[in-house]
């Protein structure tokens, strides 16, 4: 059975940044575009620079998708389906994630 973990409240990430949040072990990268409630979660670990550093990259756009952009070599990850754009071969692990009552919980 899957269970919810509350992380924060939505309001302590701010619009077109990620944080970071530990969830049952796991470095888990929240990331929050816009001022929507809409948010994305993405395993933390930058698979080229094998640091956790996901949550300090740029959220972009490309080809009306959104993408955060590794803050040490640059890769960008599908914020959607965790695909690499310059390297197909490689992704990071998506997390469901959801805002219920102004708070954002991660699905183990």
């Amino acid at each position: 059975m899957s269970q919810w973990i509350t992380v924060c409240d939505l309001e302590k990430i701010f619009p077109a940044t990620g944080i970071c949040a530990l969830v049952d072990g796991k470095q888990v990268a929240i990331f929050r575009p816009s001022e929507e409630s809409q948010v994305y979660a993405l395993n933390n670990m930058d698979p080229f620079a094998h640091s956790n550093v996901l949550s300090r990259g740029v959220i972009c756009e490309h080809q009306e998708q959104l993408w955060v952009a590794s803050p040490l070599k640059k890769q960008r990850f599908n914020l959607k389906d965790g695909s690499c754009l310059e390297n197909s071969e490689v992704s990071v692990d998506v997390y469901n994630v959801r805002v219920a009552d102004g708070k954002v919980e991660v699905q183990l």
